[in-house]
């Protein structure tokens, strides 16, 4: 008697080896200057946070460096975007500092 055959489409992955590389992340940055808080999105979360201390993003140039103080990584472009508005409206900022600070 033979196993019976699976359909192969899965809606979660079996292994951490099946799940894909690309991330997305919403993070909040802090400045160590005046402790004012940033809301940001990126792909690359190192690389972004590099930019912000280098002084590369125009509006984080002046308030400089800052320390990461929160992030969360999402597998969808979308999810990651919406999360960021979310976070920059005024019941986000309530979440945050709730939740998060």
């Amino acid at each position: 008697m033979q196993a019976p055959q699976y359909n192969e489409k899965r809606s979660a992955p079996r292994s951490l080896g099946e799940v894909g590389t690309k991330m997305y992340y919403t993070y909040i940055l802090q400045s160590k200057k005046d402790n004012t808080k940033y809301i940001g999105m990126t792909s690359n979360l190192k690389q972004r946070f590099g930019q912000h201390n280098y002084g590369a993003s125009k509006y984080t140039n002046s308030k400089r460096p800052y320390r990461l103080i929160w992030y969360c990584a999402f597998s969808e472009n979308k999810k990651a975007y919406d999360f960021e508005r979310y976070l920059k409206s005024s019941s986000g900022y309530a979440f945050t500092k709730k939740h998060f600070l």
